[in-house]
């Protein structure tokens, strides 16, 4: 794991980079889905703020604060989360399992703690590992969007696919919310890569309805037409 040295050094270069170009950008969330080397692969980010402080001056004793308080206390659930969130926000998802697993030990009936170690194992592209922590985190709140969809992105994005259940995962995140954009997408994505031509341009004639101006349609758009 990247010692805490490496990951202040890793803390600053992303302050630096959020100051010099993207200050003020709206992520996409983790149901977002953008083509990476010509594929239509889902590219996850982290959507949650960094915790402590957000100024230059102030961000680097949280730091120290929080990678402290999760070393020395080991049942400290929240100081767990906290850490294993800095960790992923510098993609070190070695370090981000590593604390999201003690957290989920100290709570394994707890739903942030097992969606986050879920979303862990998906950055990590360990996607059968994501799919058990998902599975965890919805028998609690089995209408959560996100969990949803990205639990269907697990079975698209696996070594082995399984697009049936990817589709159906994604069915089952829009009858949550029906114009939710990233799902749609990634519905369409599924379609495509299952080879059914047909129902991946109905999927991008939804997403366009839903949002004529929407950039994910566009997308999804041009993947299709290749």
């Amino acid at each position: 794991m990247m010692g805490k040295n490496g990951l202040l050094f890793g803390i600053v270069g992303l302050i630096i980079g959020l100051i010099i170009g993207f200050s003020g950008a709206n992520y996409l969330n983790r149901n977002a889905s953008t083509p990476d080397n010509n594929t239509p692969n889902q590219i996850p980010t982290q959507a949650n703020n960094l915790p402590g402080k957000t100024d230059q001056s102030g961000m680097l004793p949280d730091v120290q604060k929080v990678l402290d308080a999760a070393k020395n206390e080991p049942e400290n659930y929240e100081a767990q989360i906290k850490a294993g969130e800095m960790y992923a926000r510098i993609q070190n998802f070695e370090g981000a399992l590593e604390f999201y697993q003690k957290a989920q030990r100290l709570k394994p009936n707890d739903f942030e703690a097992n969606a986050s170690l879920g979303n862990a194992f998906f950055d990590a592209r360990q996607f059968e590992n994501a799919e058990t922590y998902y599975e965890k985190a919805l028998e609690i709140k089995p209408d959560n969007l996100n969990v949803l969809s990205d639990l269907g992105t697990t079975f698209v994005e696996r070594r082995n696919p399984d697009y049936e259940r990817a589709i159906s995962q994604f069915e089952k995140a829009l009858k949550v919310e029906p114009n939710h954009e990233p799902t749609i997408y990634n519905l369409g994505i599924a379609y495509l890569k299952k080879g059914d031509k047909e129902n991946a341009q109905k999927t991008l004639n939804q997403l366009k309805e839903t949002n004529p101006n929407s950039d994910l349609a566009a997308r999804l758009e041009k993947v299709i037409n290749k």
